[in-house]
């Protein structure tokens, strides 16, 4: 199998090293030097690639969507920032009939932990007198507060747990109202990401945690999406990759 990698930094270079590990190819290397507003990805520079990785900035990343969608070719993408253009990106991916999949985190671990979450949020919904909380913990030159992967966390917990509905991420300074979902963030150190869910009662808490222990985790879920998405058409997550 042969991939693309569209990496300006640190994951880039990790995406490159596992996909490698793996025994796939890395046929072709853009970054910021050979592919400014995605001038490098053309028929002829992906002309041997399969599926292209994407880990780029905000700035961007749809430039490169729709220039590797106009080439025909599959991606999965990792830089986050750009969701509000959702709705652009789904148009792209049907009018060129690529395979997409993004995710704010391709940690398998994550992944699988947030279906662990939804599972039990749902059989928590039940049992009234268990309130529930998101707690997450990042280094401190982490710049979004909560994190997106708390976030989708807590919209899990959301689907599966009926009787809450709002979302609060803010500091709280007075009670919180049942039908809030509490997520705290805290910044600190040099954390690679913590996670956790509480679901608390007077008689007894039960907590469940996902702690990342290095970048590798990320990549070998990005690799792995890329080997899913070889062949498909269509709009994709990682909840795709992990119960399919």
């Amino acid at each position: 199998m042969n991939i693309a990698l569209i990496g300006y930094g640190k994951m880039g270079k990790e995406v490159e090293q596992v996909a490698k590990g793996r025994g796939l190819t890395v046929s072709k290397v853009f970054d910021l030097h050979n592919n400014s507003g995605g001038v490098g990805l053309t028929g002829e520079s992906l002309k041997k690639v399969d599926v292209c990785i994407e880990f780029s900035t905000p700035g961007v990343v749809i430039d490169n969507i729709a220039a590797v969608a106009g080439c025909g070719k599959n991606i999965v993408v990792g830089t986050t920032g750009w969701y509000d253009k959702l709705d652009q990106v789904k148009k792209i991916v049907k009018e060129h009939k690529i395979g997409f999949l993004y995710a704010p985190n391709f940690s398998l671990g994550i992944n699988i932990f947030a279906q662990v979450v939804s599972h039990a949020a749902h059989l928590m919904d039940r049992y009234t007198q268990y309130d529930a909380a998101v707690m997450e913990h990042h280094h401190r030159g982490k710049v979004d507060s909560p994190s997106g992967t708390a976030l989708t966390i807590a919209s899990s917990i959301l689907q599966g747990m009926k009787r809450k509905t709002e979302i609060l991420s803010e500091t709280s300074h007075g009670p919180i109202k049942s039908h809030q979902l509490h997520v705290a963030s805290s910044r600190f150190g040099s954390v690679t990401g913590t996670h956790a869910v509480v679901f608390d009662s007077e008689a007894d808490s039960i907590e469940l945690v996902h702690t990342a222990k290095n970048r590798s985790g990320f990549a070998l879920g990005a690799v792995v999406a890329a080997e899913w998405l070889k062949g498909k058409r269509g709009f994709y997550t990682m909840r795709d990759v992990i119960t399919l």
